[in-house]
């Protein structure tokens, strides 16, 4: 440990860079443990709770943030469709 101390001593262009990895580690380890945690549909263990999607409660949405979900048909699709019936 004190020579990594000694290292960023004498290398003082390393510090930034040790510090944001650290922030990225720390953000990283702290959404995994949020999103197990407070997610009902990550599981570890399958042996007791063999089909987690029937505790799923299907008036609470799933996604962590919807923006202007609008469903449109594709013309493309729809021509297809046309001609296939």
């Amino acid at each position: 440990m004190s020579g990594f101390i000694q290292l960023l001593k004498k290398r003082k262009e390393l510090i930034p860079l040790v510090g944001f990895m650290a922030f990225a580690a720390t953000g990283a380890t702290s959404a995994s443990l949020y999103f197990l945690f407070t997610k009902s549909d990550v599981i570890l263990n399958k042996t007791k709770n063999p089909e987690p999607w029937e505790r799923l409660d299907p008036s609470k949405p799933q996604k962590l943030i919807t923006i202007n979900q609008q469903w449109k048909p594709v013309e493309t699709l729809e021509m297809v469709k046309s001609m296939t019936k």
